[in-house]
């Protein structure tokens, strides 16, 4: 498939630029990604009549609009939300329409009947169903909010994307990880570094999720596979709203677990959360406020026994080990995390609406690790620190035109290691980490692990819209967004050692690492979108265009073959700057009813993303080539910061349908060709060696089917479901996959195998039973029929067979969540329960033995015998959770 020229930032690319930047200079300012929705409709009388001139008023707010002489009315830049609407004319009798939810990006229509009157008349009150399904929607998009959420077994983000139609351990749509765009309020909150977010929310923070799994409009950028958006609470300024949840869980396996986990007990608990959230109106004009704080820390289900100590002194030559440690239980995979929200919001200048936010948090985890299992203090600890926060200013001009500007800085900071002083006296007096293979299959008996590394990212983003109603049908919006950041990333200092002895060891820093190895980069990138929503009686469209401009901001070696200027003879290689790359990608979605709850829906797309820059700029001067031996290869890869963006073009076509407002089916086919994926190349230089470099070489394409059913079986009883089939095929799974090959002697080139996550079925099922003010109670069954492995047969050279060959098992969980809503004086109180993985599965989707697939036994024990004891190799055991909350 070819494209055109500018695509790779060549040719006509630069003449789009301009073009496009000169039309973006005549509107104001930059502004917001699509946070608000739109509400319309029709206001007539008892005779179908048009009621001109009546008002349409969002309860609690100052947002509304007039009816026009037609009868219809439009309100623009409504944040998300359920909302009352208040629909009254002089001479009708008022009518309030409640549970009309808005949600981002979208457009709820809501048709009122008035009646006439000549007298005073009391108020008329209707409740708003939502649809079973949403026919004016293009692509598959799930969208829950904070009421939804709420009823799930649920406890973060993460855990409310996992139950989406196509998503699979992370992975959207069959792409690799890192190709989705995580946002809070509209706003990207994804690390340049590796493409993943920055935050990790908890659901008590969220007013509204949207999970977008198929295209995507032109405003979002910088993914390929789907588009993640979180819309945070926002506080009152009629009341104080107060809430507090507290809830401990232990992790309790069945009988057969016993022996798996055989530390695990059920009290003291391993889990608890505690949360506090104060909202209300401030002693200002017209301003309001949110503070939320949460507690969170979890021990695990992974222990070890502190039967040794780092600076232990066995004597290894002899095989004498001596025991120094206190025999504690120890968890070896702890959380611990602090995070809060603080925001403040003024609508005192009539149409303009100023707001502050910031969420961070701070924690430290310990990675499982299992060969410290008796050593556990001498494991690393892993720190992060995250903050995201910016002003936010919305302004409507008008009834047909508003605008948002948004500037935003996200900071992460990330360590692992054991000490933060490389030149920690501790290290030297535990010695090398060291074990022997006689004494419990090797397991660390001494020292600290010393692996170090550290990654920092601080980044500034402007972005947003100018969104205008053009005429009864254009919903027009125009964008520009710009992204500035500092990824720094690396060893600070490297620590080397070396066995004296069968008692001493020496510690040591290796020359030159403690600057070198941590380095900082400066990428840019710029964006701009134009985009039409197309809203006739009986027919939508979505569509607009994207361009992207990406600026790397370093450099490469002018010559590949002499790359760090050690070949005598050949060519001087000199730094070259890295080209500028500049795509534009055209959407385009339609939907088109067919009956009177039924609608055809397609979409089509481009889309484009950088790697992770973590790849991209690691050993980008090579200059670690200067020891590569002439006949030698080196397999470790070196970055490439000249990538060309990834790029995949998406189509999806499908139908939607309504029944008697009992039943509601979306069924849906999907295609997807993914070029210019990270993969790797190998040079050979002048002195006959050769080593491997990044760059656009892998590929892959998806197809697959997806269905959603919603039923209301009655008021009190909702079923729903999802399922997947999916084929996810490609040159590799990882950028690195063809130089691991390489280096294990394996064929490295390459050819179309089923992706690592390529589960080709994939079934979410909830029942959710409701009684209003008394109790609600969900359970969520999920299949997965397991994702490939590479089967072996035997051991030893040729033993494995084609990679990816073989499915692991099918696998099913089960998780619940039931609450009671007692009344406790003026509060609003509930209990609840929730149970995860509630018959205890041991397996979904994780470690299988290459030689027999399954998780439990394997047919060379031997050469397995660490794996087997190693509990980490299994899923979570069932986890229950009691909590308790309270509401003012």
């Amino acid at each position: 498939m070819k494209h055109p020229s500018f695509r790779r930032g060549e040719g006509g690319g630069a003449a789009v630029l301009l073009l496009l930047l000169g039309l973006l200079l005549t509107v104001p300012p930059p502004a917001l990604a699509d946070t608000r929705g739109k509400l319309t409709g029709k206001v007539v009388d008892q005779n179908n009549q048009p009621v001109p001139g009546a008002n349409v008023v969002l309860v609690g707010t100052p947002t509304g609009a007039a009816v026009d002489p037609g009868g219809t009315f439009t309100v623009l830049n409504v944040p998300a939300g359920v909302y009352e609407v208040r629909v009254s004319a002089v001479g009708y009798q008022t009518r309030l329409v409640k549970g009309v939810t808005v949600s981002s990006g979208q457009t709820t229509t809501v048709n009122v009947t008035i009646s006439e009157t000549v007298i005073e008349a009391s108020e008329v009150v209707t409740v708003v169903e939502r649809p079973l399904v949403d026919t004016r929607m293009t692509s598959a998009i799930a969208i829950l909010n904070r009421d939804d959420i709420a009823a799930l077994p649920v406890q973060s983000l993460n855990d409310v994307v996992s139950l989406q139609a196509g998503v699979v351990d992370g992975h959207f749509r069959g792409g690799r990880a890192g190709e989705v765009q995580y946002q809070v309020d509209g706003v990207s909150v994804n690390n340049p570094y590796d493409n993943s977010s920055v935050l990790q929310l908890d659901k008590s923070v969220l007013q509204e999720v949207q999970v977008i799994s198929g295209t995507f409009d032109p405003e979002y950028g910088q993914a390929m596979s789907g588009v993640v958006n979180a819309v945070l609470r926002t506080g009152s300024e009629e009341r104080y709203e107060a809430s507090a949840e507290v809830f401990a869980g232990s992790y309790v396996p069945g009988p057969a677990g016993a022996n798996d986990f055989p530390h695990v007990k059920a009290f003291p608990p391993a889990l608890q959360n505690y949360t506090l959230s104060l909202s209300g109106p401030v002693p200002l004009p017209r301003t309001s406020f949110l503070l939320s704080l949460r507690r969170y820390q979890d021990n695990g289900y992974l222990y070890g026994i502190r039967r040794f100590v780092p600076e232990n002194t066995s004597d290894f030559a002899q095989k004498i080990f001596r025991p120094t440690g206190d025999n504690e239980e120890i968890a070896l995979a702890r959380t611990r995390e602090w995070s809060g929200q603080f925001k403040i919001t003024n609508r005192a200048l009539g149409d303009i609406q100023m707001s502050y936010q910031a969420i961070g948090s701070i924690g430290d985890a310990n990675a499982f690790d299992f060969a410290y299992r008796f050593n556990p203090d001498g494991q690393k600890t892993q720190k992060r620190y995250s903050l995201v926060h910016g002003f936010e200013w919305s302004h409507s001009l008008s009834p047909e035109l508003f605008y948002t500007v948004s500037v935003r800085q996200n900071y992460f900071h990330y360590t692992d290691y054991v000490f933060e002083d490389v030149l920690d006296p501790r290290y030297a007096a535990a010695g090398v980490p060291r074990g022997d293979a006689n004494y419990e299959l090797g397991a660390i008996l001494q020292g600290y692990n010393m692996g170090r590394f550290e990654q920092k990212t601080n980044t500034f983003l402007l972005k947003g819209a100018v969104t205008a109603q053009l005429g009864p049908y254009n919903l027009v919006k125009l964008g520009l967004e710009g992204q500035a950041s500092a990824i720094g990333f690396g060893a600070p200092g490297t620590l080397g050692g070396v066995v004296l002895d069968g008692t001493h060891s020496d510690i040591y820093l290796v020359p030159d690492t403690l600057a070198q190895n941590y380095r900082t980069y400066y990428p840019v990138s710029f964006a701009a979108f134009l985009q039409d929503r197309i809203e006739f009686t009986d027919f939508l469209v979505r569509a607009g265009v994207r361009l992207e401009y990406y600026d790397a901001r370093s450099t490469i070696p002018s010559d590949l073959e002499n790359p760090a200027n050690v070949i005598e003879g050949a060519p001087q290689s000199v730094p070259v700057t890295t080209k500028r790359k500049i795509v534009v990608a055209p959407r385009l979605g339609v939907s088109y009813p067919i009956t009177a709850g039924g609608a055809i829906y397609f979409s089509w797309g481009h889309f484009y993303q950088m790697p992770g820059f973590g790849n991209l700029y690691a050993n980008s001067d090579y200059s670690i080539l200067k020891n590569l031996q002439a006949g030698a290869s080196r397999y470790s890869v070196m970055g490439n910061p000249d990538i060309r963006p990834e790029f995949t073009q998406q189509y999806e076509f499908g139908m939607k349908q309504e029944f008697a407002r009992l039943l509601g089916i979306d069924l849906s086919v999907y295609y997807k060709d993914i070029e210019d994926l990270l993969g790797v190349e190998f040079i050979d230089t002048y002195a006959d060696s050769r080593y491997a470099r990044y760059t656009n070489v892998d590929f892959g394409s998806v197809y697959g089917v997806k269905a959603t059913v919603e039923y209301r079986l009655s008021a009190s009883i909702a079923f729903s479901l999802n399922y997947t089939f999916q084929n996810a095929l490609g040159n590799s799974s990882d950028p690195q996959e063809t130089a691991n090959r390489a280096s294990a002697g394996e064929d490295p080139r390459p050819r179309q195998i089923p992706f690592d996550w390529d589960q080709r079925h994939t079934l979410n099922l909830s029942v959710a039973l409701l009684e209003p003010k008394s109790y609600t109670a969900t359970v969520i069954l999920r299949y997965g029929s397991g994702s490939p492995y590479t089967p072996a047969v035997g051991s030893g050279f040729g033993a494995q067979l084609e990679r990816n060959s073989s499915p692991k098992p099918a696998w099913v969980t089960v998780d619940l969540r039931g609450e009671w809503y007692p009344q406790v004086g003026l509060l609003d109180s509930y209990l609840f329960l929730r149970v995860v993985n509630l018959f205890d599965s041991r397996f979904s989707n994780g470690f299988v033995f290459a030689t027999t697939g399954s998780p439990y036994y394997t047919l060379t024990p031997p050469a397995d015998a660490v794996s087997l004891i190693n509990p980490g190799r299994y899923a979570a055991p069932r986890r229950i959770e009691l909590g308790i909350g309270l509401r003012y």
